[in-house]
């Protein structure tokens, strides 16, 4: 996410020593030193997130294999779960290709060139955020009967999902020191070399992470991909759970989707790379010089308006044409105010949970390189894959079981948001920290300061913009989600997606549309926020 670099942060002056110390040997460029441990604090609160995300894989293992290792092995060893699994890598990497191909674009206009209006055009593309991707579905395939199917899905999850590689990629780019790259033009570098040799590298973490997070959506996804009717993993076990009171064929599907969200972790972590990117003087000493589009000016102007007009003006559109054929029995004022209050406590309670739990995640994936760090950032990244119906249905199991009290009460709803969308706010944690300079954090421990005061004085304020962009999207995909909430949600309670989704599950589509438009006006407030504190 957004880089703070370290403007209005300067370090304090280390007493000079007379004898060399142990810390006086010269530091390795990458983040994490060899030889030293992560603050024990630290790894318990890790492994305390870890542990919150690791509980639906529990109900998994205990379902799965409930009947036998052999069932289970009979249920996912066939031409189907071939099928799905096709399907569901082949949507993941279509979409994936396009987000990368959008976000980044759409950053380097935004950020790095002349491009006319760009921060209109910076906060215009932050706003797909705040449209659920059921809703998204239901626009263009209401105008658009024929895009049904693969390509209308992979049409839709694009829109929605692009500004999870674009935020990190435009705060990468603000953060790169300029200096290099006119170093590298002053070698005789021309901007494609430039932009291939000492750019792209820069951009690599940001868009991996981001590229992760787009394809665990997609995976997990399952309003749009039901109403495009395309057949996926997360289509499957929805229809398994409510075919049979036989758990085990859906938690052994849910088995196989969690494996392949391990792989794309382990995957995401090698293309990342070990080295850091941050930089170690005061920041930025000057803005880098807008790159002069010339004859591409109105082209660049044309993809980005595309990009709009697709992915907000036509859902929009949408939803206006079926706020005017209603009538004064689908708006109900006082029900949208009272639903609209619910869905703002419980995405804020989310956000802030989840935020608190992926701190002390983020810092670990990003300072330290040992095996335990890596195995608590694959973990926080579970939940994510897993549908969101398992995971309600894992709350469900374990509360009943366990925790009676907590049945159908808000805390579980919340906790069942924290194991959802942990990564969205771990990848935003991780990206700040890595551009904090950790030469400060030395500075500080050489003046005595303990691990928890390096934290809280150093780290975290100078991660805290990217970390509070993390903490406003994980609110807007809390206020968007919907499986787990139908699940969880207290007796009598809605939110705005489940209103949404109960009335276009009848064809109400004219009383649904308050609801998303308001769901979509309250979501598309911290959108409109991040995209202009990037601009």
């Amino acid at each position: 996410m957004k880089s703070s670099g370290t403007r209005g942060h300067q370090a304090p002056s280390a007493p000079a020593r007379s004898a060399p110390g142990p810390d006086d040997a010269p530091a390795p460029s990458r983040p994490g030193r060899a030889g030293r441990r992560p603050p024990l604090l630290l790894l318990a609160l890790a492994s305390a997130a870890a542990a919150l995300t690791l509980l639906p894989l529990v109900y998994l293992a205990v379902r799965a294999v409930e009947r036998g290792p052999a069932y289970a092995w009979n249920v996912v060893a066939t031409d189907r779960t071939l099928e799905l699994l096709a399907r569901s890598v082949g949507l993941a990497a279509v979409v994936v290709t396009a987000c990368l191909v959008l976000g980044i674009s759409l950053a380097w206009l935004t950020v790095r060139t002349a491009l006319p209006g760009r921060r209109a055009w910076s906060v215009l593309a932050t706003l797909p955020l705040a449209v659920p991707s059921y809703v998204a579905a239901f626009a263009w395939i209401s105008a658009r009967p024929d895009l049904a199917g693969f390509s209308g899905a992979a049409f839709a999850l694009t829109l929605v999902s692009y500004p999870y590689v674009y935020l990190p990629v435009a705060a990468a780019l603000r953060g790169i020191d300029p200096a290099q790259e006119e170093a590298s033009r002053a070698l005789g570098h021309g901007p494609w070399s430039t932009f291939r040799r000492v750019t792209l590298p820069q951009l690599r973490p940001a868009a991996a992470g981001g590229g992760l997070l787009v394809a665990l959506y997609v995976l997990s996804d399952f309003g749009a991909v039901s109403i495009m009717r395309y057949e996926t993993f997360t289509r499957a076990i929805h229809t398994s759970y409510k075919a049979s009171f036989d758990r085990t064929p859906a938690a052994a599907l849910s088995v196989v989707l969690v494996l392949m969200t391990v792989l794309l972790v382990a995957a995401e972590a090698r293309t990342r790379g070990r080295a850091g990117h941050a930089r170690t003087g005061g920041g930025t000493a000057r803005p880098t010089p807008p790159i002069p589009l010339g004859r591409l000016k109105w082209p660049a102007l044309g993809w980005c308006s595309a990009v709009a007009a697709a992915g907000v003006a036509f859902p929009a559109g949408t939803l206006g044409y079926w706020l005017a054929v209603g009538n004064s029995r689908t708006w109900d004022p006082r029900g949208l105010l009272e639903t609209g209050g619910i869905t703002l406590l419980v995405a804020a309670l989310g956000a802030a949970l989840t935020t608190c739990l992926a701190l002390p995640v983020g810092v670990l994936a990003a300072r330290h390189r040992g095996r335990a760090a890596h195995l608590l950032e694959q973990a926080a990244y579970a939940g994510h894959a897993v549908p969101g119906i398992t995971v309600g249905l894992a709350m469900v199991f374990l509360a009943v079981r366990f925790a009676y009290p907590l049945y159908q009460e808000l805390p579980l709803l919340v906790a069942a948001y924290a194991v959802l969308f942990l990564p969205v706010a771990v990848g935003a944690t991780r990206a700040a920290v890595l551009q904090a300079p950790p030469v400060l954090e030395d500075v500080a421990r050489s003046l005595g300061r303990g691990p928890l005061g390096v934290l809280r004085e150093v780290t975290v304020p100078l991660a805290a913009p990217g970390i509070a962009a993390g903490a406003a999207l994980t609110f807007v995909v809390c206020m968007k989600e919907l499986p787990a909430t139908l699940l969880l949600r207290p007796t009598g309670m809605d939110t705005l997606a489940t209103r949404l989704w109960t009335e276009t599950g009848t064809g109400s589509y004219a009383a649904a549309a308050p609801y998303a438009a308001v769901l979509i006006l309250i979501a598309a407030v911290p959108s409109y926020l991040l995209g202009r504190h990037r601009a």
